[in-house]
């Protein structure tokens, strides 16, 4: 469904604007009108990494007025693959920085406002308050969900995108005139079952194809052109490079949006979504090592098996020594269980300790109830033990 502009035009464009957004101003359905509105308009890009690289760099291209980057995080060279806005020079440095020092460098008449920050419930409705729209470049089911819900409360429409190994997706959520991310997934999947980017990997260009989707969108919006994704769910397959289309209506039962909400304010995000389940919380306590710990088991010798439940791709960028690979879903299935010895002690590993634990709850509802698991994984352990291994 068409909609109305979402701002108003500004008062006129430059000299220098006419000359840089002269491709757009032949566009009929952009024109003099339509770029007014994107000077005009005030865009917060939720993360400057996979997803906000692209978006920001190509609306400040655009000609969006005034771009907000809400980034907390710093540069890491495992960042290059995908996240464009930065660079080389970059590492170490304040994601933020970096990305405005980048869109400065594509069009230095646009304002970049920072928020150094983690968005959170104390800082999330005075944040959003002061922009027009939200492009929603997060990671994780937590802050989606806290954008989603703020979002509504304050009448905001968002363009969000996720992306995965191969995989994309992308939609415009607005609870004025359709749905909102909770009418399309009203419960955040159970902890370890949808792993993330960092432990299942993205194609570097995904990145590009779904951040130039949410820009396309907000460019829609904002100038009030074409049909943006409002009730529709775009997914991408970058391997057979297909493209479809999925509507998603509006739940009355929404918690947040529906007839009757029971959302009403801001909730506890990280126990609604739970990082771990309880079981693996439960299984971890008493029953974590740290690494120096580890490190004295093998030089003693202890009896010990050291597992790693990660995937085979993973175990071949970097690995403790001794450590035998089996993989998460090899325990969740029950068929790595008959292979586990009885005369050592279990010490399992993930990436960061997550999955670890939750297949140590597996194990000792099993009957292994002196294993254990390693806090903060093998990035700990490169850390702390062997810093000259590679991490990711």
């Amino acid at each position: 469904m068409s909609l109305p502009p979402l701002v108003e035009p500004a008062a006129e464009l430059t000299v220098e604007e006419v000359r840089r957004y002269s491709r757009h101003l032949i566009i009929p359905d952009v024109g003099m009108d339509g770029q007014k509105r994107l000077k005009n308009a005030k865009v917060l890009c939720v993360g400057a990494g996979g997803l906000g690289s692209p978006a920001l760099m190509y609306m400040a291209a655009a000609g969006v007025g005034t771009l907000g980057i809400v980034e907390f995080d710093t540069v890491d060279e495992s960042n290059l693959q995908r996240q464009i806005i930065h660079g080389q020079s970059d590492i170490g440095r304040s994601k933020a920085e970096s990305a405005r020092d980048s869109v400065k460098e594509i069009n230095p008449l646009v304002e970049v406002v920072l928020h150094e920050e983690r968005l959170d419930n104390d800082n999330v409705m005075e944040i959003f308050s002061g922009y027009d729209l939200i492009v929603d470049g997060t990671d994780n089911f937590a802050t989606r969900y806290l954008v989603n819900d703020a979002a509504v409360l304050l009448g905001k429409p968002y363009v969000w995108g996720s992306i995965y190994r191969f995989d994309g997706q992308a939609s415009v959520f607005w609870a004025e005139h359709g749905p909102c991310y909770r009418c399309l997934y009203p419960e955040a999947p159970p902890p370890g079952m949808v792993p993330s980017c960092a432990e299942g990997g993205v194609l570097g260009v995904l990145c590009a194809s779904i951040g130039s989707i949410q820009v396309n969108e907000a460019i829609k919006l904002l100038a009030g052109i074409g049909e943006p994704l409002v009730g529709r769910l775009m997914i991408y397959d970058a391997l057979e490079m297909q493209y479809r289309s999925v509507k998603v209506r509006k739940d009355p039962n929404c918690a947040v949006c529906g007839e009757n909400p029971t959302v009403t304010e801001l909730i506890d995000y990280e126990s609604f979504c739970g990082v771990v389940s309880e079981e693996a919380s439960a299984a971890a306590l008493g029953s974590t090592i740290t690494s120096k710990q580890l490190k004295e088991w093998i030089d003693n010798d202890e009896p010990i098996d050291i597992i790693d439940v990660r995937e085979i791709n993973e175990y071949e960028i970097v690995s403790i020594p001794g450590a035998r690979l089996i993989p998460k879903n090899e325990f969740l299935m029950g068929n790595a269980l008959q292979d586990l010895p009885q005369d050592r002690r279990i010490v399992l590993h993930c990436k960061t300790g997550v999955r670890s634990a939750e297949v140590l709850a597996v194990l000792k509802s099993a009957g292994f109830a002196d294993a254990v698991h390693l806090g903060g994984g093998v990035i700990g352990w490169v850390n702390q033990i062997e810093p000259e291994k590679p991490v990711y």
